[in-house]
């Protein structure tokens, strides 16, 4: 029989050797490290120093490291809100979700890197991944095709956000504010494109607006185009179905 996957959620935590140190400690100076420096500069080591705790401390509560980015992935699904679709309607829901992992994800950027790569196991994804499944099964999804709604959304709200946080990390990398690298790489830009002068056009025409509200605004119209796609998806007439609809919808 094959093996369960290892998980920090499968075993009850320790109860701590030490009154100054817990697993919810751990958890919460590891996350100051990743928020300040990322998922590659974070190691035991370092999250002793910062401790002021021996290796064995750590070890009692967090057996390595991949326990412990399962512990912060789930606290960042803690900061996450989602009303019940019960007293707000699915759409209101489901928009509340997206607009507040996308602020997690502002707020814990390496995250995105962690959702997009490992299973998320803890209580605060499975509360979500619950009341997200009511929510469109509020909507009128069944089978199949309730999964692949939540799926949608995250997979909507994770590639629009993703290129934000890049742009972001650039412009702290730069030295420069968002305005200044703009225009820093305005020219670079206008050279690659001078075979496409539409191209060039548009980007001249970007540069006369707010560049924070341009992308505010153009993830409200993604996220609006997404469920405008999944009510057209539930009021479409019924048809000739193929097998794996059928099979979706039981």
């Amino acid at each position: 029989m094959q093996q369960p996957i290892d998980s920090v959620w499968t075993r009850e935590p320790r109860t701590s050797k030490s009154p100054t140190l817990s697993r919810g400690q751990i958890v919460r100076v590891a996350m100051e490290l990743l928020d300040a420096e990322g998922v590659d500069a974070l190691s035991m080591r370092r999250l002793g120093a910062k401790l002021g705790a021996g290796a064995t401390s750590i070890y009692w509560h967090v057996a390595h490291k991949d326990e412990l980015l399962e512990l912060v992935m789930d606290e960042v699904y803690g900061e996450v809100p989602l009303p019940d679709p019960e007293v707000v309607g699915w759409e209101d829901a489901v928009t509340v979700f997206a607009y507040g992992l996308r602020d997690a994800l502002f707020k814990h950027p390496w995250a995105v890197s962690l959702i997009t790569t490992r299973p998320s196991l803890g209580p605060n994804a499975m509360r979500l991944s619950t009341r997200m499944a009511a929510a469109f099964g509020r909507a009128g999804f069944t089978g199949m095709e309730l999964d692949y709604a939540g799926a949608a959304l995250l997979s909507y709200v994770l590639g629009a956000t993703a290129p934000e946080i890049a742009w972001r990390s650039m412009v702290d990398r730069s030295g420069l504010s968002g305005e200044e690298l703009t225009d820093a790489l305005h020219e670079t830009v206008r050279r690659a494109a001078r075979d496409h002068p539409d191209l060039i056009s548009r980007h001249e025409r970007y540069r006369a607006h707010d560049a924070d509200v341009a992308r505010a605004v153009g993830f409200d119209f993604g996220l609006s185009c997404l469920l405008d796609g999944l009510r057209a998806r539930l009021a479409r007439d019924a048809g000739p179905r193929t097998g794996i609809d059928r099979e979706s919808r039981t």
